[in-house]
């Protein structure tokens, strides 16, 4: 009995693979998407956010259109340094304080949904007092070098003299001066309390800080009002040409490179 003949081998044929549904791309773009937002989220709320500067209370250190990132870390975490302001208890995880002269973003404290951007002058417990436009800092003055006039740069109707403060530890910045009079220029000794801090913006003739009352100002800053520690400017784009419109007043926008130190002395502006 003989065997049929083998049929002669025939090539492999390519596998016909399920194509995916249009509604499982769908759901795998969102997954992905998804997933994105959660890590920039959790990457905001641990450890750095950007922020936009609108006003020019901060001149010349920070101007108008400055994108900065805040480090949230520095100082340990409240409900101040999360995404939308949760309301959540009080008090601040890892607190710890800022140094004087850091650049601190926070939150108003007359209205939480603003972040505001000022210098750290007084810490708890210190006596500020400002006489003829200078610091003193527990009875000892914040020394300041004439560093010549410019035109202010949001401004330049007016002429402003520079002036560089320094602290003992060397850290220094430049601020603007339009002269004496000024409100803010002298105030009494303002004693800061336990749990607060006192900010001042570096363009001291336009800047609404702790010099002032907390219905005009920021009064006394409590502690767990703070976001962060502002480190670089990462970008620096005219008025309205950001992502988001920064608004108006003295408030920083959340945004997202020139990069600049801001925690001490500012690099020089190209």
């Amino acid at each position: 009995m003989t065997s049929a003949p083998a049929s002669p081998t025939r090539p492999d044929t390519p596998v016909q693979r399920e194509q995916p549904s249009a509604a499982r791309e769908v759901f795998d773009i969102l997954r992905t998407v998804g997933a994105a937002l959660l890590l920039a989220m959790g990457i905001q709320s641990v450890a750095f956010q950007p922020y936009t500067i609108p006003s020019s209370s901060m001149e010349p250190g920070l101007v108008t259109g400055d994108y900065v990132v805040a480090s949230k870390y520095r100082y340990g975490w409240s409900r101040a340094s999360l995404p939308f302001d949760p309301p959540l208890g009080s008090g601040r995880l890892f607190g710890r304080d800022p140094a004087r002269g850091d650049v601190v973003l926070f939150r108003l404290p007359r209205a939480r949904q603003q972040v505001w951007v000022k210098r750290l002058i007084g810490l708890p417990g210190d006596r500020v007092q400002v006489r003829d436009g200078q610091i003193f800092v527990n009875g000892r003055g914040v020394p300041r070098a004439d560093a010549g006039t410019v035109q202010d740069h949001d401004d330049p109707i007016w002429r402003v003299r520079q002036e560089r403060e320094t602290l003992p530890d060397g850290r220094s910045w430049l601020t603007y001066d339009r002269g004496p009079g000024s409100p803010g220029d002298d105030t009494p000794v303002l004693v800061v309390p336990a749990g607060n801090y006192l900010m001042m913006g570096d363009n001291r003739d336009n800047s609404l800080d702790g010099r002032f009352s907390p219905d005009i100002g920021v009064g006394f800053l409590p502690a767990d009002h703070v976001i962060g520690r502002a480190e670089i400017v990462v970008a620096s784009w005219r008025p309205g040409a950001g992502l988001w419109s920064p608004g108006h007043g003295s408030t920083c926008s959340p945004a997202g490179s020139s990069n600049r130190s801001v925690s001490g002395a500012r690099t020089r502006r190209d």
